[in-house]
């Protein structure tokens, strides 16, 4: 232990480097009620999806957005990741705190499939396919930060930024389609995955938002507003 009371790096290092099994990972997961933080970009996880876990991935802002999530630093984290990450996944998680790292997916994704576990999907839907919905006036979810919600948002959608998901569960329908979306599809799977993984089945995540949100929605007849908050 370090002055100020953390393991050091090798030690937690030490520990996140178990390769487990598929076998072996769906123990742990269980006898631990280890959080399982797949790592592999949006799109690739939407695919297949090991049931309960949340999609956090590398070529995003990974480690910050789990110290936002999951702040019991003790939590204990199994990593799903490209092969090759691992090691990656383990140093960014640990350089903020989450020493409760208990090993990764040795041959990650594939050989969970492989070995006949049980897998999910995600539904990721096309801005094209957001326009033809729109038209039914479905419930939108902008996962966005209020900043940026305020600057400009699809009209009718409700802002819940993705930091502050777990404080209004309340508000998002179990029984209800509903769509998540954010400026660019990391945000949005995140926030889908962990609404799955607690039960909702509901959801549809839009996978790609231009950084203009105005041309993307006048592009395919959404309207969009400016500088609205939305009452609750």
């Amino acid at each position: 232990m370090n002055i100020k009371g953390y393991e050091s790096l090798d030690t937690v290092l030490e520990r996140a480097r178990v390769a487990h099994s598929p076998e072996a990972f769906e123990a742990v997961a269980a006898a631990h009620e280890a959080l399982i933080i797949d790592a592999r970009i949006a799109s690739d996880f939407a695919k297949g999806v090991i049931p309960g876990s949340i999609n956090c991935g590398l070529d995003g802002s990974c480690a910050m957005w789990v110290g936002e999530m999951v702040p019991d630093l003790k939590q204990q984290i199994l990593l799903v990741t490209d092969h090759g990450k691992e090691e990656e996944a383990m140093i960014r998680l640990s350089r903020i705190g989450h020493d409760g790292l208990v090993g990764y997916l040795k041959g990650g994704f594939d050989a969970w499939k492989a070995a006949g576990k049980p897998v999910d999907t995600m539904v990721r839907i096309s801005a094209e396919e957001f326009a033809a919905r729109y038209a039914m006036k479905p419930l939108v979810f902008d996962v966005r930060k209020k900043s940026e919600f305020e600057a400009e948002h699809v009209v009718g959608a409700l802002n819940i930024p993705l930091n502050q998901l777990n404080n209004h569960l309340a508000e998002i329908p179990k029984d209800t389609p509903f769509i998540l979306h954010c400026a660019g599809g990391y945000r949005s799977m995140i926030a889908a995955s962990m609404l799955k993984a607690r039960g909702w089945e509901s959801s549809l995540t839009l996978p790609m938002v231009s950084p203009d949100p105005e041309h993307q929605c006048a592009a395919h007849g959404i309207r969009a507003a400016h500088h609205l908050t939305v009452a609750r």
